[in-house]
Protein backbone atom coordinates (compact mmCIF):
# COMPACT_ATOMS: atom_id res chain seq x y z
CA UNK A 1 0.00 0.00 0.00
CA UNK A 2 2.56 2.55 1.09
CA UNK A 3 5.29 2.57 -1.50
CA UNK A 4 8.09 4.87 -2.29
CA UNK A 5 7.83 4.21 -6.01
CA UNK A 6 9.68 1.90 -8.35
CA UNK A 7 13.43 2.00 -8.72
CA UNK A 8 16.09 3.12 -6.23
CA UNK A 9 15.16 5.81 -3.77
CA UNK A 10 16.66 9.21 -4.65
CA UNK A 11 17.89 11.44 -1.83
CA UNK A 12 15.58 14.48 -1.45
CA UNK A 13 18.40 16.95 -2.07
CA UNK A 14 19.26 15.21 -5.37
CA UNK A 15 15.83 15.68 -6.94
CA UNK A 16 15.57 18.12 -9.89
CA UNK A 17 15.23 21.70 -8.70
CA UNK A 18 11.87 22.25 -10.41
CA UNK A 19 10.50 19.07 -8.81
CA UNK A 20 11.69 20.18 -5.38
CA UNK A 21 10.01 23.57 -5.66
CA UNK A 22 6.78 21.97 -6.89
CA UNK A 23 6.74 19.52 -3.97
CA UNK A 24 7.43 22.33 -1.53
CA UNK A 25 4.70 24.55 -3.03
CA UNK A 26 2.08 21.80 -2.75
CA UNK A 27 2.99 21.06 0.86
CA UNK A 28 3.14 24.75 1.84
CA UNK A 29 -0.35 25.25 0.39
CA UNK A 30 -1.59 22.26 2.40
CA UNK A 31 -0.10 23.85 5.52
CA UNK A 32 -1.90 27.09 4.66
CA UNK A 33 -5.24 25.27 4.48
CA UNK A 34 -4.71 23.68 7.89
CA UNK A 35 -3.64 26.95 9.55
CA UNK A 36 -6.28 29.25 8.08
CA UNK A 37 -9.03 26.94 9.33
CA UNK A 38 -7.99 27.63 12.93
CA UNK A 39 -9.39 31.17 12.70
CA UNK A 40 -11.71 31.01 9.68
CA UNK A 41 -14.69 30.40 11.98
CA UNK A 42 -13.79 33.26 14.36
CA UNK A 43 -15.92 35.90 12.62
CA UNK A 44 -18.78 33.45 11.90
CA UNK A 45 -19.38 31.82 15.29
CA UNK A 46 -22.64 33.71 15.82
CA UNK A 47 -23.97 32.49 12.47
CA UNK A 48 -22.86 28.91 13.17
CA UNK A 49 -24.47 29.09 16.61
CA UNK A 50 -27.77 30.28 15.15
CA UNK A 51 -27.67 27.76 12.30
CA UNK A 52 -27.11 24.80 14.63
CA UNK A 53 -29.25 26.09 17.53
CA UNK A 54 -26.26 25.87 19.86
CA UNK A 55 -25.79 27.48 23.26
CA UNK A 56 -23.12 30.10 24.04
CA UNK A 57 -21.06 27.59 26.04
CA UNK A 58 -21.22 24.99 23.26
CA UNK A 59 -20.19 27.13 20.29
CA UNK A 60 -16.69 27.87 21.63
CA UNK A 61 -15.85 24.18 21.19
CA UNK A 62 -15.96 24.65 17.41
CA UNK A 63 -12.56 26.32 17.80
CA UNK A 64 -11.37 24.63 20.98
CA UNK A 65 -11.92 21.11 19.59
CA UNK A 66 -9.89 21.91 16.48
CA UNK A 67 -6.99 23.33 18.51
CA UNK A 68 -6.93 20.44 20.98
CA UNK A 69 -6.80 17.83 18.21
CA UNK A 70 -4.17 19.75 16.24
CA UNK A 71 -1.93 20.02 19.31
CA UNK A 72 -2.02 16.23 19.70
CA UNK A 73 -1.23 15.50 16.05
CA UNK A 74 1.69 17.92 15.63
CA UNK A 75 4.17 15.93 17.79
CA UNK A 76 2.68 12.59 16.63
CA UNK A 77 3.23 13.48 12.95
CA UNK A 78 7.00 12.83 13.11
CA UNK A 79 6.41 9.20 14.07
CA UNK A 80 3.75 8.77 11.37
CA UNK A 81 5.95 10.34 8.68
CA UNK A 82 8.69 7.85 9.45
CA UNK A 83 6.29 4.90 9.55
CA UNK A 84 4.08 5.75 6.57
CA UNK A 85 6.46 7.95 4.51
CA UNK A 86 6.02 11.67 3.93
CA UNK A 87 4.08 11.01 0.72
CA UNK A 88 1.34 8.92 2.26
CA UNK A 89 1.08 10.85 5.50
CA UNK A 90 0.65 14.16 3.70
CA UNK A 91 -1.75 12.76 1.10
CA UNK A 92 -3.91 11.04 3.72
CA UNK A 93 -3.86 14.15 5.90
CA UNK A 94 -4.95 16.36 3.03
CA UNK A 95 -7.60 13.88 1.88
CA UNK A 96 -9.09 13.35 5.34
CA UNK A 97 -8.92 17.08 6.02
CA UNK A 98 -10.96 17.67 2.85
CA UNK A 99 -13.50 15.03 3.87
CA UNK A 100 -13.78 16.45 7.39
CA UNK A 101 -14.29 19.95 5.93
CA UNK A 102 -17.19 18.66 3.84
CA UNK A 103 -18.69 16.98 6.91
CA UNK A 104 -18.36 20.23 8.90
CA UNK A 105 -20.27 22.03 6.18
CA UNK A 106 -23.00 19.37 6.35
CA UNK A 107 -23.17 19.28 10.18
CA UNK A 108 -26.73 18.97 11.49
CA UNK A 109 -26.20 19.91 15.15
CA UNK A 110 -23.50 21.27 17.43
CA UNK A 111 -22.37 17.79 18.54
CA UNK A 112 -21.71 16.66 14.97
CA UNK A 113 -19.95 19.95 14.20
CA UNK A 114 -17.58 19.61 17.16
CA UNK A 115 -16.84 15.97 16.26
CA UNK A 116 -16.01 16.83 12.64
CA UNK A 117 -13.92 19.82 13.71
CA UNK A 118 -11.89 17.58 16.03
CA UNK A 119 -11.26 15.20 13.12
CA UNK A 120 -10.39 18.14 10.87
CA UNK A 121 -7.89 19.55 13.36
CA UNK A 122 -6.32 16.16 14.08
CA UNK A 123 -5.66 15.17 10.46
CA UNK A 124 -4.78 18.72 9.40
CA UNK A 125 -2.20 19.05 12.15
CA UNK A 126 0.06 16.53 10.39
CA UNK A 127 0.64 18.90 7.48
CA UNK A 128 2.10 21.72 9.60
CA UNK A 129 5.44 20.26 10.85
CA UNK A 130 5.86 17.83 7.93
CA UNK A 131 6.42 20.62 5.43
CA UNK A 132 9.16 22.19 7.62
CA UNK A 133 11.09 18.92 7.83
CA UNK A 134 10.64 18.16 4.12
CA UNK A 135 11.74 21.66 3.09
CA UNK A 136 14.97 21.31 5.06
CA UNK A 137 15.55 17.86 3.55
CA UNK A 138 14.98 19.10 -0.02
CA UNK A 139 17.06 22.26 -0.07
CA UNK A 140 20.49 23.44 1.01
CA UNK A 141 22.49 26.67 0.93
CA UNK A 142 20.70 29.89 -0.12
CA UNK A 143 17.59 27.94 -1.18
CA UNK A 144 17.24 26.48 2.31
CA UNK A 145 17.39 29.98 3.78
CA UNK A 146 14.11 30.79 2.02
CA UNK A 147 12.30 27.86 3.68
CA UNK A 148 11.79 29.41 7.13
CA UNK A 149 10.93 32.74 5.51
CA UNK A 150 8.22 31.30 3.27
CA UNK A 151 6.79 28.92 5.86
CA UNK A 152 7.01 31.60 8.54
CA UNK A 153 5.00 33.91 6.30
CA UNK A 154 2.40 31.16 5.75
CA UNK A 155 2.25 30.43 9.49
CA UNK A 156 1.61 34.09 10.28
CA UNK A 157 -0.50 35.10 7.29
CA UNK A 158 -3.00 32.23 7.46
CA UNK A 159 -4.37 33.01 10.96
CA UNK A 160 -4.45 36.72 10.07
CA UNK A 161 -6.53 36.12 6.94
CA UNK A 162 -8.82 33.56 8.57
CA UNK A 163 -11.39 35.91 10.17
CA UNK A 164 -11.48 38.14 7.08
CA UNK A 165 -12.06 35.27 4.65
CA UNK A 166 -14.57 33.62 6.97
CA UNK A 167 -16.52 36.82 7.52
CA UNK A 168 -16.65 37.59 3.80
CA UNK A 169 -17.84 34.09 2.86
CA UNK A 170 -20.46 34.07 5.61
CA UNK A 171 -21.86 37.44 4.50
CA UNK A 172 -21.81 36.53 0.82
CA UNK A 173 -22.88 32.86 0.80
CA UNK A 174 -23.52 31.55 4.30
CA UNK A 175 -21.51 30.01 7.12
CA UNK A 176 -21.36 26.53 5.57
CA UNK A 177 -19.25 27.99 2.74
CA UNK A 178 -16.29 28.50 5.09
CA UNK A 179 -15.95 24.69 5.18
CA UNK A 180 -17.02 23.81 1.64
CA UNK A 181 -14.37 26.15 0.23
CA UNK A 182 -11.70 23.63 1.32
CA UNK A 183 -13.01 20.80 -0.87
CA UNK A 184 -11.51 21.70 -4.25
CA UNK A 185 -8.07 22.90 -3.05
CA UNK A 186 -7.89 20.04 -0.54
CA UNK A 187 -8.61 17.44 -3.22
CA UNK A 188 -5.99 19.05 -5.45
CA UNK A 189 -3.35 18.92 -2.70
CA UNK A 190 -4.21 15.25 -2.08
CA UNK A 191 -3.77 14.24 -5.72
CA UNK A 192 -0.59 16.27 -6.24
CA UNK A 193 0.91 14.84 -3.05
CA UNK A 194 0.40 11.31 -4.32
CA UNK A 195 1.87 12.17 -7.72
CA UNK A 196 4.83 14.35 -6.71
CA UNK A 197 6.13 13.55 -3.23
CA UNK A 198 8.91 10.94 -3.27
CA UNK A 199 11.38 11.86 -0.55
CA UNK A 200 11.55 8.77 1.69
CA UNK A 201 10.34 5.21 2.12
CA UNK A 202 7.85 3.89 4.71
CA UNK A 203 8.78 1.70 7.64
CA UNK A 204 5.51 -0.12 8.27
CA UNK A 205 6.95 -2.19 11.11
CA UNK A 206 6.79 0.94 13.28
CA UNK A 207 2.99 0.88 13.12
CA UNK A 208 2.99 -2.46 14.97
CA UNK A 209 5.26 -1.04 17.67
CA UNK A 210 3.24 1.99 18.72
CA UNK A 211 3.48 2.67 22.43
CA UNK A 212 -0.20 3.35 23.07
CA UNK A 213 0.45 4.41 26.66
CA UNK A 214 2.81 7.06 25.33
CA UNK A 215 0.26 8.20 22.73
CA UNK A 216 -2.61 8.29 25.25
CA UNK A 217 -0.60 10.19 27.86
CA UNK A 218 0.42 12.79 25.28
CA UNK A 219 -3.16 13.19 24.03
CA UNK A 220 -4.54 13.54 27.56
CA UNK A 221 -1.77 15.93 28.62
CA UNK A 222 -2.19 18.28 25.64
CA UNK A 223 -5.97 17.98 25.44
CA UNK A 224 -6.53 18.75 29.14
CA UNK A 225 -3.96 21.56 28.99
CA UNK A 226 -5.82 23.17 26.08
CA UNK A 227 -9.11 22.79 27.99
CA UNK A 228 -7.62 24.53 31.04
CA UNK A 229 -6.23 27.36 28.89
CA UNK A 230 -9.49 27.79 26.98
CA UNK A 231 -11.92 27.64 29.89
CA UNK A 232 -9.72 29.17 32.62
CA UNK A 233 -10.21 32.87 31.79
CA UNK A 234 -14.00 32.39 31.60
CA UNK A 235 -14.47 30.31 34.77
CA UNK A 236 -12.12 31.66 37.45
CA UNK A 237 -9.33 29.22 36.65
CA UNK A 238 -8.71 26.78 39.52
CA UNK A 239 -11.74 28.05 41.39
CA UNK A 240 -13.77 25.86 39.03
CA UNK A 241 -13.69 22.14 40.00
CA UNK A 242 -13.70 20.99 36.36
CA UNK A 243 -10.70 23.13 35.48
CA UNK A 244 -8.84 22.04 38.60
CA UNK A 245 -9.49 18.38 37.77
CA UNK A 246 -8.36 18.86 34.17
CA UNK A 247 -5.17 20.53 35.39
CA UNK A 248 -4.36 17.61 37.71
CA UNK A 249 -5.07 15.07 34.97
CA UNK A 250 -2.87 17.03 32.56
CA UNK A 251 -0.02 17.11 35.07
CA UNK A 252 -0.21 13.37 35.78
CA UNK A 253 -0.39 12.60 32.06
CA UNK A 254 2.65 14.81 31.44
CA UNK A 255 4.70 12.86 33.99
CA UNK A 256 3.67 9.58 32.33
CA UNK A 257 4.49 11.07 28.91
CA UNK A 258 8.02 11.93 30.07
CA UNK A 259 8.49 8.48 31.60
CA UNK A 260 7.49 6.76 28.35
CA UNK A 261 9.60 9.18 26.29
CA UNK A 262 12.76 8.08 28.10
CA UNK A 263 11.99 4.42 28.87
CA UNK A 264 9.82 3.20 25.99
CA UNK A 265 11.32 0.93 23.37
CA UNK A 266 9.33 2.66 20.63
CA UNK A 267 8.34 6.17 21.75
CA UNK A 268 6.03 8.10 19.44
CA UNK A 269 7.76 11.37 20.34
CA UNK A 270 11.52 11.55 20.70
CA UNK A 271 12.84 14.30 22.92
CA UNK A 272 16.44 13.82 21.77
CA UNK A 273 16.53 17.16 19.88
CA UNK A 274 16.49 18.88 23.27
CA UNK A 275 20.01 17.53 23.84
CA UNK A 276 21.14 20.47 21.74
CA UNK A 277 20.97 23.59 23.92
CA UNK A 278 20.45 25.81 20.87
CA UNK A 279 17.36 23.82 19.89
CA UNK A 280 15.97 24.22 23.41
CA UNK A 281 16.60 27.98 23.36
CA UNK A 282 15.04 28.25 19.88
CA UNK A 283 11.95 26.46 21.21
CA UNK A 284 11.73 29.03 24.01
CA UNK A 285 11.95 31.79 21.41
CA UNK A 286 9.19 30.09 19.42
CA UNK A 287 7.05 29.86 22.57
CA UNK A 288 7.49 33.62 23.09
CA UNK A 289 6.88 34.33 19.39
CA UNK A 290 3.68 32.26 19.49
CA UNK A 291 2.66 34.10 22.66
CA UNK A 292 3.08 37.51 21.02
CA UNK A 293 1.85 36.55 17.57
CA UNK A 294 -1.41 34.87 18.53
CA UNK A 295 -2.13 37.22 21.45
CA UNK A 296 -1.71 40.38 19.41
CA UNK A 297 -3.68 38.87 16.52
CA UNK A 298 -6.42 38.16 19.07
CA UNK A 299 -6.32 41.46 20.99
CA UNK A 300 -6.52 43.93 18.10
CA UNK A 301 -9.82 42.55 16.69
CA UNK A 302 -11.23 42.38 20.24
CA UNK A 303 -10.40 46.07 20.75
CA UNK A 304 -11.85 47.06 17.39
CA UNK A 305 -15.04 45.11 18.06
CA UNK A 306 -15.64 45.99 21.73
CA UNK A 307 -14.33 49.55 21.85
CA UNK A 308 -14.76 50.86 18.30
CA UNK A 309 -17.81 48.73 17.40
CA UNK A 310 -16.34 47.53 14.09
CA UNK A 311 -17.97 44.69 12.17
CA UNK A 312 -16.03 41.66 10.90
CA UNK A 313 -15.26 43.21 7.51
CA UNK A 314 -13.97 46.46 9.03
CA UNK A 315 -11.83 44.48 11.47
CA UNK A 316 -10.44 42.34 8.66
CA UNK A 317 -9.50 45.39 6.59
CA UNK A 318 -7.81 47.02 9.58
CA UNK A 319 -5.65 44.04 10.53
CA UNK A 320 -4.88 43.06 6.94
CA UNK A 321 -1.97 45.50 6.82
CA UNK A 322 -0.03 43.15 9.11
CA UNK A 323 -0.04 40.52 6.37
CA UNK A 324 1.14 43.03 3.76
CA UNK A 325 4.24 43.97 5.76
CA UNK A 326 4.91 40.31 6.56
CA UNK A 327 5.07 39.51 2.85
CA UNK A 328 7.28 42.53 2.23
CA UNK A 329 9.75 41.54 4.96
CA UNK A 330 10.04 37.88 3.95
CA UNK A 331 12.81 38.40 1.39
CA UNK A 332 14.67 40.77 3.73
CA UNK A 333 14.57 38.26 6.56
CA UNK A 334 15.75 35.43 4.29
CA UNK A 335 18.70 37.45 3.00
CA UNK A 336 19.71 38.56 6.46
CA UNK A 337 19.64 34.95 7.65
CA UNK A 338 22.29 34.11 5.01
CA UNK A 339 24.58 37.06 5.63
CA UNK A 340 24.25 37.81 9.33
CA UNK A 341 24.55 35.90 12.57
CA UNK A 342 21.02 34.62 13.32
CA UNK A 343 21.43 35.76 16.91
CA UNK A 344 21.78 39.35 15.72
CA UNK A 345 18.76 39.02 13.43
CA UNK A 346 16.55 37.61 16.17
CA UNK A 347 17.76 40.34 18.55
CA UNK A 348 16.57 42.97 16.09
CA UNK A 349 13.31 41.05 15.56
CA UNK A 350 12.50 40.68 19.26
CA UNK A 351 13.39 44.33 19.90
CA UNK A 352 11.16 45.60 17.07
CA UNK A 353 8.33 43.30 18.16
CA UNK A 354 8.59 44.69 21.69
CA UNK A 355 8.61 48.22 20.25
CA UNK A 356 5.44 47.51 18.24
CA UNK A 357 3.67 46.28 21.38
CA UNK A 358 4.91 49.31 23.31
CA UNK A 359 3.51 51.65 20.63
CA UNK A 360 0.20 49.79 20.88
CA UNK A 361 0.12 50.49 24.62
CA UNK A 362 -0.77 54.15 24.01
CA UNK A 363 -4.10 53.56 22.29
CA UNK A 364 -7.18 55.72 22.82
CA UNK A 365 -10.83 54.75 22.30
CA UNK A 366 -10.74 56.52 18.92
CA UNK A 367 -7.96 54.43 17.35
CA UNK A 368 -8.91 53.14 13.91
CA UNK A 369 -7.11 52.04 10.75
CA UNK A 370 -4.67 54.97 10.48
CA UNK A 371 -3.71 54.92 14.16
CA UNK A 372 -3.18 51.16 14.19
CA UNK A 373 -1.21 51.16 10.92
CA UNK A 374 2.17 52.07 12.46
CA UNK A 375 2.29 49.50 15.29
CA UNK A 376 0.83 46.79 13.06
CA UNK A 377 3.27 47.40 10.20
CA UNK A 378 6.19 47.32 12.63
CA UNK A 379 4.87 44.09 14.18
CA UNK A 380 4.38 42.49 10.75
CA UNK A 381 7.94 43.35 9.78
CA UNK A 382 9.41 42.26 13.12
CA UNK A 383 7.73 38.85 13.30
CA UNK A 384 9.59 37.58 10.22
CA UNK A 385 12.90 38.67 11.76
CA UNK A 386 11.94 36.54 14.78
CA UNK A 387 10.64 33.45 12.98
CA UNK A 388 13.26 33.03 10.25
CA UNK A 389 16.37 32.92 12.49
CA UNK A 390 14.60 30.87 15.17
CA UNK A 391 13.72 28.19 12.59
CA UNK A 392 17.32 28.17 11.38
CA UNK A 393 18.66 27.86 14.93
CA UNK A 394 16.20 25.08 15.75
CA UNK A 395 16.37 22.85 12.67
CA UNK A 396 19.88 23.38 11.37
CA UNK A 397 22.23 20.40 11.55
CA UNK A 398 19.68 17.58 12.01
CA UNK A 399 19.56 14.51 9.78
CA UNK A 400 16.18 13.62 8.24
CA UNK A 401 14.86 11.21 10.89
CA UNK A 402 15.63 13.47 13.85
CA UNK A 403 14.69 16.52 11.79
CA UNK A 404 11.08 15.29 11.72
CA UNK A 405 10.91 15.12 15.51
CA UNK A 406 12.68 18.47 15.89
CA UNK A 407 10.23 20.12 13.48
CA UNK A 408 7.22 18.65 15.30
CA UNK A 409 8.44 19.78 18.73
CA UNK A 410 9.40 23.21 17.43
CA UNK A 411 5.99 23.81 15.84
CA UNK A 412 4.26 22.52 18.95
CA UNK A 413 6.01 25.22 20.98
CA UNK A 414 4.59 28.00 18.82
CA UNK A 415 1.04 26.63 19.10
CA UNK A 416 1.42 26.15 22.85
CA UNK A 417 2.72 29.69 23.13
CA UNK A 418 -0.35 30.93 21.29
CA UNK A 419 -2.74 28.93 23.49
CA UNK A 420 -1.01 30.10 26.66
CA UNK A 421 -0.84 33.67 25.37
CA UNK A 422 -4.53 34.00 24.56
CA UNK A 423 -5.50 32.54 27.95
CA UNK A 424 -3.09 34.82 29.83
CA UNK A 425 -3.99 38.04 28.02
CA UNK A 426 -7.70 37.30 28.50
CA UNK A 427 -7.06 37.02 32.23
CA UNK A 428 -4.90 40.15 32.28
CA UNK A 429 -7.50 42.09 30.29
CA UNK A 430 -10.37 41.10 32.57
CA UNK A 431 -8.45 41.88 35.76
CA UNK A 432 -7.09 45.17 34.43
CA UNK A 433 -10.53 46.28 33.21
CA UNK A 434 -12.09 45.69 36.63
CA UNK A 435 -9.20 47.47 38.35
CA UNK A 436 -9.35 50.48 36.04
CA UNK A 437 -13.14 50.74 36.31
CA UNK A 438 -12.89 50.71 40.12
CA UNK A 439 -10.18 53.39 40.08
CA UNK A 440 -12.16 55.62 37.75
CA UNK A 441 -15.32 55.15 39.80
CA UNK A 442 -13.43 56.07 42.95
CA UNK A 443 -11.89 59.15 41.33
CA UNK A 444 -15.22 60.34 39.91
CA UNK A 445 -16.93 59.94 43.28
CA UNK A 446 -14.47 62.10 45.23
CA UNK A 447 -15.61 65.47 46.61
CA UNK A 448 -15.17 68.20 44.06
CA UNK A 449 -15.33 65.83 41.07
CA UNK A 450 -17.18 67.14 38.03
CA UNK A 451 -18.96 63.86 37.25
CA UNK A 452 -22.28 64.66 38.99
CA UNK A 453 -22.49 67.99 37.20
CA UNK A 454 -21.76 66.38 33.84
CA UNK A 455 -24.50 63.79 34.42
CA UNK A 456 -27.00 66.46 35.48
CA UNK A 457 -26.20 68.61 32.45
CA UNK A 458 -26.55 65.63 30.13
CA UNK A 459 -29.88 64.70 31.75
CA UNK A 460 -31.22 68.24 31.16
CA UNK A 461 -30.19 68.04 27.50
CA UNK A 462 -31.82 64.64 27.07
CA UNK A 463 -35.05 65.81 28.68
CA UNK A 464 -35.11 68.91 26.53
CA UNK A 465 -36.54 70.84 29.44
CA UNK A 466 -39.95 69.30 28.80
CA UNK A 467 -39.67 65.53 29.38
CA UNK A 468 -39.37 63.33 32.44
CA UNK A 469 -36.18 64.46 34.21
CA UNK A 470 -35.91 61.26 36.26
CA UNK A 471 -35.98 59.09 33.15
CA UNK A 472 -33.47 61.39 31.44
CA UNK A 473 -31.20 61.14 34.48
CA UNK A 474 -31.20 57.34 34.24
CA UNK A 475 -30.30 57.59 30.54
CA UNK A 476 -27.54 60.08 31.31
CA UNK A 477 -26.06 57.83 34.00
CA UNK A 478 -26.14 54.83 31.65
CA UNK A 479 -24.41 56.81 28.91
CA UNK A 480 -21.83 58.15 31.36
CA UNK A 481 -21.17 54.60 32.65
CA UNK A 482 -20.72 53.39 29.06
CA UNK A 483 -18.14 56.08 28.36
CA UNK A 484 -16.27 55.35 31.60
CA UNK A 485 -16.34 51.62 30.87
CA UNK A 486 -14.98 52.27 27.38
CA UNK A 487 -12.06 54.25 28.76
CA UNK A 488 -11.43 51.66 31.48
CA UNK A 489 -11.31 48.90 28.86
CA UNK A 490 -8.96 50.96 26.67
CA UNK A 491 -6.62 51.56 29.61
CA UNK A 492 -6.67 47.82 30.32
CA UNK A 493 -5.63 47.10 26.73
CA UNK A 494 -2.73 49.50 27.21
CA UNK A 495 -1.57 47.64 30.32
CA UNK A 496 -1.76 44.27 28.54
CA UNK A 497 0.22 45.44 25.50
CA UNK A 498 2.85 46.98 27.78
CA UNK A 499 3.24 43.75 29.75
CA UNK A 500 3.56 41.75 26.53
CA UNK A 501 6.33 44.11 25.40
CA UNK A 502 8.29 43.32 28.57
CA UNK A 503 7.96 39.58 27.85
CA UNK A 504 9.82 40.10 24.56
CA UNK A 505 12.44 42.25 26.24
CA UNK A 506 13.06 39.50 28.79
CA UNK A 507 13.46 36.94 25.97
CA UNK A 508 16.48 38.90 24.73
CA UNK A 509 18.43 37.61 27.73
CA UNK A 510 18.56 34.13 26.13
CA UNK A 511 20.05 35.24 22.80
CA UNK A 512 23.76 35.16 23.81
CA UNK A 513 23.43 31.52 24.90
CA UNK A 514 22.47 30.30 21.41
CA UNK A 515 25.17 28.80 19.22
CA UNK A 516 24.20 28.14 15.58
CA UNK A 517 24.55 24.47 14.67
CA UNK A 518 27.32 23.55 12.20
CA UNK A 519 26.01 22.72 8.72
CA UNK A 520 25.09 19.04 8.37
CA UNK A 521 25.47 16.83 5.39
CA UNK A 522 22.51 16.68 3.04
CA UNK A 523 19.85 14.52 4.70
CA UNK A 524 19.04 11.22 3.04
CA UNK A 525 16.34 8.66 3.67
CA UNK A 526 17.37 6.03 6.22
CA UNK A 527 16.94 3.20 3.72
CA UNK A 528 18.30 4.92 0.64
CA UNK A 529 21.65 3.15 0.75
Amino acid sequence: MFGGGDGPQVAPADLPTARKFLIFAVMAFGQFLALIDIQIVAASLNDVQAGLSAGPDEISWVQTGYLMAELVMIPFSAFLAQAMSTRWLFALSAGLFTLASALCGAAWDIQSMVLFRVIQGFVGGAMVPTVFATGYALFSGPQRAMIPAILGMVSVLAPTLGPTVGGFLTDAVGWRAIFYINIVPGALVTVLSLVLIRVDRPNLKMLRQIDYAHLASMAIFLGCLEYVLEEGPKNDWFGDPKILTAAWVSGVAFVLFLERSFRSGGPIVRLTPFRRPTFAFACVFNLVIGFGLYSSTYLVPVFLGRVRGYNSLQIGLTVFIVGVTQVASTVIAARLSQRADPRRVITVGLTLFAASLWLASWITPDWGFSAWAGPQMLRGFAVMLCIVPSVGLALGGFALTELRYASALFNLMRNLGGAIGIAVVNTWLGDATRTQAARMGEALGRPGAHAPGVVADLARRLSGGLGDLDHATLQARAEFARVVGRYALTTAFNEVFRTMAWVFVCALVLVPFCRPAPPAAAPVPPDAH
